[in-house]
């Protein structure tokens, strides 16, 4: 939780309450559906909640926006980022039933009004469209934006324009190359502003919509 403050100083006594359960609900829900290795649940606060936050350090959602979490297992990146970002809809989504239900309950005991869960495949999504989609090491890059293209709305009200904020790691040459030369893609190194070794060499990777 140190890591959480050091880096967010400014968080209101609400968010830091609700960063603060976030441990003792995932240790609670792991023990029963085993959604983060055993191992990274004692790294809780570097490994999933401070990754998840990298998002913040590169945009500023604006209120009213809405973001998608593409396979979003236990609920990494979307429930770290609708604590720091209350005004914003989340919408997570993933294929395993079991892992949005550890989700679902998570947002629930921690009171998250701007959460809403989906279990299913994201081509499955009808009639909605996102500021952003976001997502972490699910898939390679051109499956995710293959998967998840039209649900990019084409009106951008942020100053990135909409798109895709993807977080990855380790060496992404071969993975962009296999990408459209068309697309517009840029590498944040989450190195730039965490820094613990863990961060070396991982990514906030945005493609524009």
């Amino acid at each position: 939780m140190n890591q959480i403050l050091h880096y967010f100083p400014n968080l209101s006594e609400l968010q830091k309450r609700q960063f603060e359960q976030l441990y003792p609900l995932y240790l609670d829900w792991n023990a029963k559906i085993n959604v983060i290795s055993r191992k990274d649940v004692e790294s809780l606060y570097e490994r999933h909640i401070l990754h998840s936050l990298a998002i913040a350090k590169v945009i500023q959602f604006k209120q009213g926006a809405e973001v998608l979490d593409l396979g979003t297992g236990g609920g990494f990146p979307g429930i770290p980022l609708a604590i720091f970002f209350p005004e914003v809809e989340f919408t997570l989504v993933d294929s395993i039933g079991k892992k949005v239900k550890v989700a679902e309950e998570i947002a629930a005991a921690l009171g998250l009004k701007n959460v809403r869960c989906i279990h299913g495949r994201v081509e499955e999504i009808k009639n909605r469209r996102f500021d952003f989609i976001v997502s972490r090491a699910v898939a390679q890059l051109y499956e995710l934006l293959r998967w998840s293209r039209k649900l990019i709305k084409t009106k951008p009200v942020h100053a990135l324009p909409n798109g895709w904020l993807l977080l990855k790691g380790g060496h992404l040459k071969e993975e962009i190359n296999a990408v459209s030369k068309q697309e517009y893609i840029e590498k944040y190194p989450i190195s730039r502003y965490f820094n613990e070794p863990f961060f070396e060499e991982k990514y906030v990777v945005y493609v524009q919509g």
